[in-house]
Parts: C-alpha cells; sequence; structure tokens
C-alpha cells in the first residue's frame, strides 16, 4: 500500500492518494481541481488513477473529482447520505457511484469503508481504509471536515454560506453524535484529515498534517465535553466568518464543475479595456503590493497583494460570479499560477489581465498611510472613524476604543450604515494587509477620506487606548 499527501498552502487544503502498488490501481481522496499532481504521482509510482472520491460536498475549493476522472476515466465515488438539498446533480452519469453507509470498494487489495459522519453537512461521509494484503482491521481513516488535528468541523456553514437559516443547531448535534461514535473506534487509528491550519472550515485547526485517534481523545476538546448541550455551545462559540464565495462552491460542487477545457483563456489587455472594464462597473483585482497599491492605483480597483499565502481566500470576498472578472498583474507574473490559483475557487470568468507598467498612465488615485503615534494624536480631535476590518474573535480579544468592528469580507455589505463619508475614515487590523484591501474597498465605494493604519498589533495595542 502507499500513501501520498498533497496540501495546498493557499486554501489549507489537503487530498491523498492510496494506491495499492501489486493491483497498479490508486485512489485520490478529495481531489483539487489543479490535478497536475496527482496525475505526476500516479505516473512516478506506475500506478493508474481508478477511483476518486470526495467526502462531501465542498465549500472552500472547487472539487477536482470530475476533472480527474474526465482525465484518467476513474469512478467517482459519491455520498448518498442528507436530504434532497445534498444530492450531487450529476450522479446519474455512467462514471459515478453513490454510496452511503456500510458501503465498501476496493482499490486493487485496499478496502475502503465507508462511514456516514454528518455534522459539518448532512451528507459528509468519512472513509476507512484496510490493507487487506497484510491486515484484517482498519489502518486509517480519512475524516475530511469531520474530524481535524485539535477541531472538528464547523456545523454553521448550512446558514452562513448556503443561507439554509435554523440549521447549525441541529448540525452541531449530529456533529456530537458523529464524535461519539469516533470514540468507541481503536485508538491506534490514524486521522487524515482535509484541512490544517488556516482554513476557515473550523476555529482551531492544528497544523501538522496528521494524528492519531488515540491522541485526539486526549487532546482535541470535542472529546472532551459529554454533555450534548455544552457540546452545542462549544462547538457554535467562536467560529471565524464564512467567506461568501462558500455559497458559490456549495452549488458548483454540487451540481458538478466546469472542465477546464472548456474555460476560456484569459489574455493581455490593452489600456482601453480596462477604462471599459471600470465604466461597466466589473471588478479589477489588482495584485501587486500593498505599498505599491498605496503610492499609485487605477481608482475603483480592489487591490488583494498577492504576498499573502492565502491572497485567494481574500478574493472569494468580492468575487461576483455572475460578471466578468479581470486582473492587474505586475510584470513578469506567473500569469498561468494565477488563473489556477483564482479557478480554485471557481473564478472562472476571468475576462483578462493588464500588465501594470502599461497601464499606469491611468494611476491616478493613492492611499495614504498612517502610523499609530500620529492616529492617537488626530483621535484626540474625535474628526475620524476607525475601522477594525479583523474578524468579530479578534476583536473581542483587544480592540482600539470606540474603534466600529467590520470584518473585511462585509465591509461592502455593511459600511454604508456604519461608516459616515463626511469624516476620515482610518482602516486598521492586526498586520495592516487587511486594512490595505479594506482601504481600496471603501474608495471604490465612493469614501474619499481613506487612511491605512500601516502599524501592526505589536505597535498599535500598546500606544493606542485599547479595550
Amino acid at each position: 500500500m502507499l500513501l501520498k499527501y498533497f496540501y495546498d498552502d493557499k486554501l489549507a487544503q489537503a487530498s491523498y492518494m492510496v494506491g495499492c502498488v501489486a493491483k497498479g490501481e490508486a485512489l485520490v481522496v478529495d481531489p483539487a481541481r489543479d490535478i497536475q499532481a496527482y496525475l505526476d504521482m500516479a505516473d512516478r509510482e506506475g500506478l493508474t488513477i481508478t477511483h476518486v472520491t470526495e467526502t462531501h460536498i465542498h465549500a472552500d475549493f472547487v472539487s477536482g473529482s470530475r476533472e480527474l476522472a474526465d482525465a484518467t476515466g476513474a469512478t467517482i465515488f459519491l455520498s448518498d447520505e442528507g436530504d434532497a438539498n445534498w444530492k450531487y446533480a450529476y450522479a446519474d452519469q455512467d462514471n459515478v457511484q453513490l454510496v452511503t453507509e456500510g458501503d465498501s470498494f476496493m482499490v486493487g487489495n485496499i478496502k475502503i469503508e465507508v462511514m456516514h459522519t454528518p455534522g459539518h453537512t448532512p451528507e459528509h461521509t468519512s472513509f476507512m481504509v484496510t490493507d487487506t494484503a497484510g491486515a484484517d482491521a482498519p489502518m486509517g481513516v480519512f475524516t475530511g471536515d469531520f474530524l481535524f488535528v485539535g477541531d472538528v468541523g464547523r456545523p454553521d456553514l448550512l446558514e452562513e454560506a448556503a443561507g439554509m437559516m435554523g440549521t447549525k443547531e441541529d448540525s452541531a448535534r449530529e456533529m456530537f453524535k458523529s464524535v461519539a461514535r469516533f470514540k468507541d473506534l481503536p485508538d491506534y487509528l490514524q486521522i487524515w484529515p482535509g484541512h490544517g491550519a488556516g482554513s476557515a472550515c473550523g476555529k482551531a485547526l492544528g497544523a501538522i498534517p496528521s494524528t492519531t485517534l488515540g491522541y485526539e481523545k486526549h487532546f482535541n476538546p470535542a472529546f472532551q465535553i459529554d454533555e450534548e448541550n455544552a457540546f452545542v455551545d462549544w462547538l457554535l462559540d467562536g467560529q471565524p466568518e464564512a467567506p461568501f464565495y462558500f455559497a458559490q462552491m456549495k452549488k458548483v460542487n454540487k451540481e458538478g464543475p466546469a472542465l477546464i477545457s472548456t474555460l476560456n483563456k484569459p489574455e493581455q489587455l490593452s489600456t482601453d479595456s480596462l477604462e471599459t472594464a471600470l465604466n461597466n462597473d466589473y471588478l479589477v483585482l489588482d495584485l501587486r503590493a500593498k505599498g505599491d497599491f498605496a503610492e499609485a492605483h487605477v481608482p475603483h480597483t480592489i487591490n488583494v497583494p498577492m504576498t499573502s499565502t492565502g491572497y485567494v481566500n481574500y478574493v472569494g470576498w468580492f468575487v461576483d460570479y455572475d460578471n466578468a472578472t479581470y486582473l492587474i498583474l505586475e510584470d513578469g507574473t506567473d500569469v498561468e499560477a494565477v488563473i489556477t490559483t483564482l479557478r480554485s475557487i471557481g473564478v472562472d470568468m476571468i475576462e483578462g489581465y493588464f500588465c501594470a507598467p502599461e497601464i499606469m498612465s491611468l494611476a491616478t488615485a493613492s492611499i495614504p498611510q498612517i502610523d499609530a503615534e500620529a492616529l492617537k494624536e488626530r483621535m484626540k480631535a474625535n474628526g475620524l472613524v476607525v475601522v477594525d476590518v479583523r474578524g468579530k474573535s479578534e476583536y473581542a480579544d483587544k480592540h482600539i476604543i470606540d474603534a466600529v468592528n467590520i470584518p473585511l469580507g462585509f465591509l461592502q455589505r455593511d459600511a454604508g450604515d456604519a461608516l459616515p463619508k463626511d469624516k476620515t475614515v482610518v482602516a486598521q487590523c492586526a498586520s495592516s494587509y487587511r486594512s490595505s484591501i479594506a482601504s481600496s474597498v471603501l474608495l471604490k465605494m465612493g469614501y474619499e477620506d481613506v487612511l491605512n493604519l500601516s502599524d501592526a498589533k505589536a505597535v498599535w495595542s500598546d500606544m493606542l487606548p485599547t479595550e
């Protein structure tokens, strides 16, 4: 038996390949949309990818199951658990096999057993792995977004991302039952989760790639709470804000993602095309570094610097999936890599891109910066508003006195009711990365007097009045 681990740092997303070397067959679990790494690994190990599966209908990235099956001829194994809202729309295709609790299938000599583990989503399944060539008991479990290192999957995404109100408490109770079921399984089982630290699919995920069930029983808070109501309260408390694009991912993955071969190839465009895009109010994302954007940028563009590993998660807050998206890139940027990254969250309507040096004649706007010391003096005059664009839990931990908390992703929705346009608005976060994005969003929304707090939390929390 062969086990290979794949990890996308940008999405904190893990996928796996299980291979039976004796039979030359392989299974890929929770594949990403960019399938090249799996094809390369299979070729390197002399395997044929014959099986593809996913633990649930993903909300945070576009599944690569259809893409990989199309490229290899593999059969896709999909959950048939959950109600009608959680059935795959493409399940009737010839290369799809539906599975439920208690089902199993073979990948060469490797037995894959299906376990229904609801809580994160109603249809969620885990896959128990037994290498029958050398054992008659399971080695480990692919737990997807059910069980992580140090955490369990959040139960509120149906409300936060899919708009199914009144479901998070019931989902939390389902999670309690799934955890209780795992308490009875052997401690030696290896746990192979679907995400690591940085994912919004949980609130306290560990950074190491795998764990054992015994370790989680001892140290994972989910296994320490034996009373159901207390478990529900713990699980629902402090969950991070769910990016808006999660709703689109649920839709795309349920219906079946488009194959990459059917999508257009974005080309470099002229300055005239940029003016047309802005006149039509299309989203233009400037992916340059925040300092370059602050110094000079094209008005009404939004800056999401590629300097952050997880920049694609921030892009997901602002994309309009029904309309075109355009990009502004530094000269020499690996365009194909950027397109691949954005397509991982379903940004498929990328009409083209612009190279920064060629459009700088239109870059007539800037974002003034302010440091903590200057802000402290300005606050005494009471002529400005500080908007803290960190998450709610970060704000609750410590914040500048009188700062208005609007998490970055909700700024376009909520700023109009909370922030006056006749005062100076200072955007602030923990490192100045999110606040730089926020500053560009506020300018696009018509706020004319916007400053970005350039100092990080370590500075402003010591210098400014906080509570």
